[in-house]
């Protein structure tokens, strides 16, 4: 099975290819620059060097959010309009799961994170059991300072993964001390890698009612649904 991994939901964009379990080729960039330019030309790239066609693929795995609004509107249109053109399965999985599968050997809770401005996180709650990822806190959208102060309340170590860790680092040591870890630089990027694998494992989605997952609406469709309110 040719199974193509699509992330775009931040600012790392990734695409990985797996071929009957074996990572083939893998793709990553931690750049500010436009994903909707640069992601198809890296796909088509990756599956050039790997001697395949797009025809070759079994099936699709896209990050499916939370993250930049327009960074998950991009992976996950361009996954859907692979897997339908193609006529094979596609499978979303959380941008925040994907973040904390760099957390496999931790012996504790894994916080991915990302920053939502405002004081705000997108975040959830993960740990491994048996090899396997599991999500203790569903993925939320929450004051960073009342996230911590509730990761603290856990009394149990924990790490905290991403690279918008470093914005909120000062508030992590301060309220949870030493019950604070952070990974290593090398180890802050969502990998596709890790995409895929996750989605390898996840029953196929319905194309039709796979849809990015915002956790929270922008800021303009807030501001429309509120005037609707009060009119």
């Amino acid at each position: 099975m040719n199974v193509l991994a699509i992330d775009t939901s931040n600012y790392t964009l990734g695409v990985c290819l797996f071929t009957e379990g074996t990572i083939m080729g893998e793709y990553m960039t931690n750049i500010k620059k436009n994903h909707s330019v640069r992601a198809m030309p890296a796909i088509e790239q990756l599956l050039k060097d790997c001697d395949m066609t797009p025809q070759d693929l079994d099936k699709i795995i896209v990050a499916k959010g939370p993250g930049s609004y327009t960074g998950v509107r991009i992976g996950v249109t361009i996954a859907k309009s692979l897997a339908w053109s193609l006529k094979i399965p596609i499978v979303g999985v959380s941008s925040l799961a994907v973040l904390a599968s760099n957390g496999r050997y931790f012996d504790g809770y894994i916080c991915p994170l990302f920053d939502a401005r405002r004081g705000q996180v997108y975040t959830g709650l993960y740990s491994y059991q048996n090899g396997d990822l599991v999500e203790e806190v569903e993925d939320c959208n929450v004051l960073a300072v009342e996230w911590f102060q509730k990761l603290k309340q856990k009394q149990r170590p924990v790490l905290f993964v991403g690279n918008d860790v470093s914005l909120h680092k000062e508030n992590i040591v301060s309220l949870l001390g030493d019950l604070a870890v952070f990974n290593r630089v090398t180890e802050q990027n969502p990998r596709p890698s890790e995409l895929g694998l996750l989605g390898l494992s996840k029953e196929e989605d319905d194309i039709h009612m796979l849809v990015p997952n915002y956790i929270r609406l922008a800021e303009a469709e807030a501001k429309w649904l509120e005037a609707q309110k009060n009119q």
